[in-house]
């Protein structure tokens, strides 16, 4: 099946870019209405081999496979009984990225046109505790909002179309918050006031027409 092909991939790109380590991490892509097929619990994504994915039901019931599902399935399994149109999700821990969560910055400034259009502004969910309720309880006033989550204290989330448009979401993101975090050791970044905003969505409107609807608005500079 060729979505397996592609979830292998998925797996070994994001721990050949460091997104995970050891057997960190997780994701999964919808099959259809009713089924997951996502990544076993305890193996690394740099080994992870296609029958030993395991297809779940939307409750995380087993359907087919013999390892044990993903300790995050329930993640997984809200975001897309939340959202109809997401067809994937990859949960990891990308270095820069989960530097941020962990200090409880959440990318809102506007700084990078591609990522104010790609991604808009990255909040940080409320810590939970891993593999828990509490996680889904932490991500649920943002799902509507975005597509790309900071966990705090515990890594990312990134949700898309598809695997690839969720992956593209991750390392987006690492990219984002590694640059950031340069710019800020080197003095500071320059944030974009709401003039150079608006010209920017204006843009983006005409040329590229990418709605801003589904994405939180960052924060300008104001003179402050």
């Amino acid at each position: 099946m060729w979505v397996k092909a592609e979830l292998i991939e998925i797996c070994k790109l994001i721990y050949e870019k460091g997104f995970v380590a050891a057997t960190d991490g997780n994701i999964s892509v919808r099959l259809d209405g009713q089924k997951i097929l996502c990544t076993p619990s305890a193996i690394s994504k740099g080994k992870v081999k296609q029958d030993e994915l395991v297809t779940v039901d939307l409750e995380g019931k087993v359907l087919f496979g013999n390892k044990k599902p993903s300790t995050e399935l329930a993640l997984h399994m809200e975001i897309y009984k939340t959202r109809e149109d997401i067809n994937a999700v990859i949960h990891a821990h990308p270095i820069y990225a989960t530097g941020f969560a962990s200090s409880k910055l959440a990318l809102s400034s506007c700084v990078f046109p591609e990522v104010i259009l790609g991604l808009g502004v990255v909040p940080v969910c409320t810590y939970a505790t891993p593999a828990t309720h509490e996680v889904v309880d932490s991500i649920k006033p943002f799902l509507n909002q975005t597509n790309i989550l900071l966990l705090q204290n515990h890594g990312a989330v990134s949700f898309g179309t598809n695997l690839w448009d969720a992956y593209y979401k991750m390392e987006k993101l690492e990219h984002a918050a590694h640059t950031l975090f340069v710019a800020k050791m080197l003095g500071g970044e320059n944030v974009l006031t709401q003039e150079q905003m608006n010209k920017l969505y204006e843009v983006n409107e005409n040329i590229y027409k990418i709605p801003q609807k589904m994405k939180i608005p960052c924060e300008p500079y104001r003179g402050e």
